[in-house]
């Protein structure tokens, strides 16, 4: 009967091609694993070959059965939940013992290794580490009732998870402490728009990723000539332009897209993330754009109160930032509002029922109908929202949409557009408001210092957000102001090179309102203009009359 025995491994020193052909009288698994792929340390090969050796002084034939777990950690996973490791647990009857390089390649808890000695004793397995502190060690689980086994594998459990929390332990106070360093980043994915380089004297900083870079210049550019974080996205994604995440995957190689919660207990796998109008609005309305170092949400600030900056090539000044704020918070929604949004409609959020004064929507003949009609019409909604109207009214879509787009282009087609330029300015409030916040946060938990020690760090951490404030008031606030420039297109030219969702942005501009009456009974044939009116806001019809005065002065001069 074979038990629990450690054999030292002196005899490595005469390894031979030959030792690799010994008579087999067991079938062993060769389970490799790594954490990190770039860990020359502990490479596949090395692991291979301690492997292969214990294999052939034990008599175990290895053959082509092999777990091979690249990119995998072991204070994460069990070694049921491994790609490869964990199909060859599901199949004991195809081997008699596993074989690990070390005790570490196969667990890193004791929960793990009690689970793994529990699932070997229920079906009589070897499991063999090659290589250790005390030499090689084989765990023979074939005899149910050997309880030396067990003890060896509590103990060695034991030490694999101290040295696992040890670790843990060590690169948790190292990254907080590089947290603080300014422009020393301390590793992992960096934010969108920077890459990893090294700075000088040691270590890491981040540098502007021209690529990214270009990116996010074109999406600030277009969201000031006016369209949506949605309508971006869009765009992006229509030009294959690679998200955030999979930009980064680019980089290193990797394949793009990944896995996503789906459902409850489902996951969904992606080939590429998408961009999306919240990815737009969380890019850049983070302060990461200005240089800062992040953590869980929150600025990482110094001792004096001020933000620790993870790069000396910020993307956006101050300014600029405020600026996108501002823009962002501007077209902000209701997100309560639950009318139906219908984005092909022309004259969405346009026509109106006179009978309620209440928005029409898109109707289309449902292809179950009995009705041979495939006439879309604008309807009013009051059934939906839950309001009667005492003359509802109904409008068939080409008839009103041809109506409104003569009615538009008639009264203020041939008018130049005007371009409104802002030139940002400076306000120290939104980075008061911030430190403002976060010092009343502080405030909560005075008094829970329970020695001089943690009194004087909260002290220190009060003072300092408190001389921020103090600094940030002392500044001055200067205003943003506009330009306004006339430019060579009309209001027909940007119509008729704008899609449905471009005109009927330029109508909501215009404030312009289509209410609908409810037609006469009988036949008609076109539309019955006398139970429509179209009009613009006072103050765009204004602006338009002074447009067109001006330019009928230019002409007369």
């Amino acid at each position: 009967m074979v038990t629990s025995v450690q054999v030292r491994d002196a005899e490595q020193s005469t390894r031979s091609p030959g030792y690799m052909n010994p008579p087999n009288t067991l079938r062993g698994v060769s389970a490799l694993r790594l954490s990190v792929l770039t860990d020359e340390t502990t490479s596949p090969e090395r692991q291979r070959e301690a492997n292969r050796f214990a294999a052939a002084q034990l008599g175990i034939g290895l053959a082509d059965r092999e777990a091979v777990d690249l990119g995998v950690s072991a204070s994460k996973t069990t070694p049921f939940e491994r790609p490869e490791l964990g199909a060859w647990l599901r199949r004991p009857d195809d081997f008699d013992a596993i074989l690990f390089w070390r005790f570490d390649r196969a667990v890193r808890s004791m929960d793990d290794m009690h689970e793994l000695a529990k699932w070997a004793r229920e079906h009589r397995k070897m499991i063999v580490f090659a290589e250790g502190p005390g030499g090689r060690l084989v765990l023979d689980f074939r005899n149910p009732l050997d309880p030396m086994a067990q003890l060896m594998v509590t103990l060695f459990a034991f030490a694999a998870q101290m040295e696992s929390q040890s670790i843990r332990e060590r690169v948790t106070s190292a990254q907080a402490a590089m947290r603080v360093m300014p422009l020393r980043w301390r590793g992992s994915r960096p934010p969108y728009g920077y890459i990893p380089a090294p700075l000088e004297g040691g270590g890491w900083t981040l540098v502007q990723d021209p690529e990214a870079v270009a990116v996010i210049e074109r999406i600030i550019r277009e969201l000031m000539d006016g369209k949506t974080a949605a309508a971006i996205a869009t765009e992006l994604n229509e030009d294959a332009i690679p998200s955030p995440r999979d930009h980064w995957s680019l980089r290193k190689g990797r394949n793009t897209g990944g896995k996503i919660g789906g459902r409850a207990g489902e996951t969904v796998t992606r080939e590429r993330f998408a961009w999306r109008h919240g990815t737009v609005k969380q890019l850049l309305t983070s302060e990461r754009m200005l240089g800062w170092k992040v953590t869980s949400g929150m600025p990482v600030r110094d001792s004096e109160g001020k933000p620790v900056m993870a790069t000396a090539e910020p993307i956006l000044t101050r300014e600029e930032f405020d600026v996108i704020g501002a823009l962002f918070a501007e077209r902000s929604v209701d997100n309560k509002n639950t009318d139906r949004v219908d984005t092909v409609a022309l004259l969405l959020r346009v026509i109106l029922c006179d009978g309620c004064g209440q928005r029409m929507y898109l109707h289309r003949p449902a292809s179950s109908s009995k009705s041979t009609s495939k006439t879309e019409t604008y309807k009013c909604g009051s059934y939906t929202r839950g309001h009667p109207c005492a003359a509802r009214a109904t409008v068939k879509r080409q008839w009103a949409d041809e109506y409104v787009e003569r009615e538009f282009l008639r009264t203020v087609g041939a008018l130049r557009l005007t371009q409104t330029k802002t030139i940002p300015g400076y306000d120290p409030q939104p980075e008061i408001d911030a430190t403002a916040a976060e010092y009343e946060s502080h405030m909560k938990s005075e008094g829970t210092q329970t020695n001089p020690v943690t009194q004087t760090i909260w002290e220190k951490r009060r003072d300092a957000l408190d001389k921020r404030i103090t600094e940030l008031m002392g500044r001055d606030k200067m205003e943003a102001r506009t330009e306004v420039t006339q430019l060579d297109r009309t209001f027909a030219n940007e119509w008729h090179s704008a899609d449905d969702a471009g005109k009927r942005e330029i109508l909501l501009t215009a404030g312009a309102k289509l209410e609908v009456k409810k037609a006469k009974r009988g036949k008609c044939f076109r539309l019955d203009e006398n139970r429509v009116s179209f009009t613009f806001t006072e103050s765009f019809f204004a602006e338009a009359a002074d447009i067109a005065l001006g330019l009928e002065v230019e002409l007369n001069a």
